[in-house]
């Protein structure tokens, strides 16, 4: 199957999300179900952006040029495993893109808490041409593969360095988004600003975990945004971690500030749980920068001079989900 082939496939699968017929909604309503965190809404917010940001021919094209070794097939084939996470909907979706468009083999791994979605688009693909059930294959044993891709916490990194480590891998451990705030950000800054908190319930690695704030900075207004996300206390799992947490605070005698949907907390760690988020106070906003670079467990930073707000979990083909180059990896593979 020559390049040309492969993009018009994944631009007909972005038609596919778009048209929302009944065998996808049936699709996103068992993924729901087998999977309470996947909120219909947050389905299909990140398949949508799939569809508008991966999918698209002319942003593919575009994509692929900085590739000039991705042809109709490369040089040497490879059998490439993908072990994917579950922490958001269709969260290995690249990686897979990435190694489809290359024209290698894949062979994936899905995370039980998010199978059915992938599944779902990849036997879409194979019912429009056969051909790919035999390069497309899900399996629970990554066995004999040349490569591997594999993504999950830094513990589970540990068993994944052991066991791929001697072939070519690009192994994924935990990361985190952060934000940094002047004081000086508009209500629609803040409006978006808290979309890059919430969405997906903050468990992606491109959500903001933690915010930057001057001294003196005044938190009524953002508190007061960061209500837009009140009805996710209704969601059992997401409060039973915001009770947990809250009853650590008051056990602990620390202070927090709150909206029925989330803690605020002064914290240096950039990693916050589930349902807190944590805040820093800065003096001078330039040493951030060289802190954050310092930091391998930032994906990217909000703010001013950095990421516009809203935009942290709207990546483009190329923002790569660690800042290694996968396809510049493929393409050294073949």
């Amino acid at each position: 199957m020559n390049l040309s082939k492969r993009i018009d496939l994944l631009v007909q699968l972005g038609t596919y999300i778009r048209q929302d017929g009944d065998a996808w909604q049936s699709a996103k309503q068992k993924a729901y179900h087998e999977n309470g965190w996947f909120l219909p809404a947050f389905i299909d917010q990140h398949a949508n952006d799939i569809a508008d940001t991966f999918l698209q021919k002319d942003k593919l094209q575009q994509w692929l040029s900085a590739y000039p070794a991705i042809q109709d097939a490369p040089a040497s084939k490879k059998k490439v495993g993908i072990v994917m996470a579950g922490n958001i909907p269709l969260v290995g979706f690249h990686d897979f893109l990435c190694v489809f468009i290359s024209g290698h083999q894949c062979l994936i791994k899905p995370s039980s808490k998010d199978e059915t979605l992938i599944k779902h688009l990849v036997a879409q693909l194979i019912s429009w041409e056969p051909a790919l059930k035999e390069e497309i294959i899900f399996s629970e044993m990554l066995k004999n593969c040349d490569a591997y891709i594999a993504t999950g916490s830094n513990s589970s990194a540990g068993y994944f360095d052991y066991y791929f480590g001697k072939f070519p891998h690009i192994i994924r451990r935990n990361r985190t988004s952060v934000a940094v705030l002047t004081g000086k950000e508009s209500q629609e800054d803040l409006t978006l600003l808290a979309d890059d908190i919430f969405s997906y319930f903050g468990m992606g690695c491109r959500n903001v975990t933690k915010i930057y704030v001057p001294e003196d900075y005044d938190f009524l207004p953002l508190l007061d945004i960061l209500k837009k996300y009140d009805y996710l206390a209704e969601h059992h799992k997401y409060k039973n971690n915001y009770d947990y947490n809250l009853a650590l605070h008051l056990l602990n005698n620390k202070a927090y500030m709150s909206t029925p949907a989330l803690l605020l907390v002064e914290e240096k760690n950039v990693f916050s749980p589930v349902s807190q988020l944590n805040y820093e106070v800065y003096k001078n906003e330039a040493g951030l920068a060289n802190e954050f670079t310092e930091n391998d467990s930032l994906q990217c930073v909000v703010g001013q001079g950095f990421l516009p707000f809203g935009s942290a979990q709207h990546p483009a083909l190329a923002d790569y989900a660690d800042g290694v180059d996968t396809m510049k990896w493929l393409e050294t593979l073949g």
